[in-house]
């Protein structure tokens, strides 16, 4: 495949994520190779791509949840509202407060549904008291559009609730501690077309308050709900433009090729 790729500027956009030239290698092995973007505020950004493509390691990059990984590093820049998280100086716990992860699988605390979503105010000492903790649950839920199936039964364990519904109670738990961006890896990928689209559209509601990245196998998906959409191959991004345009016109001939099935 040749270098060429197509980004398009967010003219008139806010961005809240700016990605320099980066580079991402797990060992010897370069997964992502000289990636520039930009993610604009308050609105969903997906990306697709086939598997191994280096989606979600580059989603995973805009947290440092790589950093877990060893023998794994990272080069370039990552801006986040124009400071580098990447810089040595960074605190990788408040960064990840600022930009929250939802995973392909619901991962509910068994716990409380109450507790689940009270987990990370009280880590993080945003509560005051009993009443701010309460009053941030009861808004965490209401966002995640889930208080009113759950209200009478916050005391329940939040693995009795159904898969769709855990989803949203993991929505709900990455909102809680008041983040600006949420990454999404692959949100529905386990759920059926009910919840799926009960989640899909959470995420646009969220997207009036929150900065929305989404990695998504659906390019069906990616086209309901995401203002732009980035493709990848092979570790690098192929295309960068408004949902609407790549689907309808796409510039790059292999993105062409992968969203009408001819590559895959």
């Amino acid at each position: 495949m040749d270098d060429s790729r197509t980004v398009e500027p967010a003219t008139g956009l806010d961005t809240k994520i700016e990605v320099r030239g980066f580079n991402f290698y797990y060992r010897d092995f370069q997964a992502l190779i000289d990636l520039t973007l930009p993610i604009n505020k308050h609105q969903i950004t997906a990306l697709i791509g086939p598997s191994g493509c280096g989606k979600s390691t580059f989603l995973r990059s805009l947290n440092r949840m790589n950093d877990t990984i060893a023998h794994t590093r990272a080069e370039g820049e990552v801006l986040l509202d124009g400071e580098n998280i990447y810089a040595p100086d960074v605190d990788v716990t408040e960064l990840r407060q600022r930009v929250g992860m939802v995973f392909q699988r619901p991962n509910p605390f068994p716990q409380s549904i109450f507790n689940n979503v009270a987990f990370g105010p009280r880590v993080l000492g945003i509560a005051r008291n009993g009443k701010a903790l309460n009053d941030i649950v009861e808004e965490s839920l209401k966002r995640a559009a889930l208080w009113d199936e759950v209200k009478q039964r916050l005391d329940d364990n939040a693995l009795n609730l159904n898969p769709g519904q855990q989803q949203r109670l993991c929505i709900a738990r990455a909102i809680a501690v008041k983040p600006e961006v949420i990454l999404m890896d692959e949100p529905c990928s386990a759920l059926d077309h009910v919840a799926t689209f009960h989640v899909e559209s959470l995420m646009r509601y969220l997207s009036n308050d929150y900065t929305i990245v989404i990695v998504t196998h659906n390019m069906q998906q990616a086209a309901r709900v995401s203002h732009w959409t980035g493709f990848f191959w092979l570790g690098r991004l192929v295309e960068f433009r408004q949902t609407g345009e790549l689907f309808r016109s796409p510039r790059e001939e292999l993105t062409e090729a992968y969203i009408t099935g001819r590559r895959g």
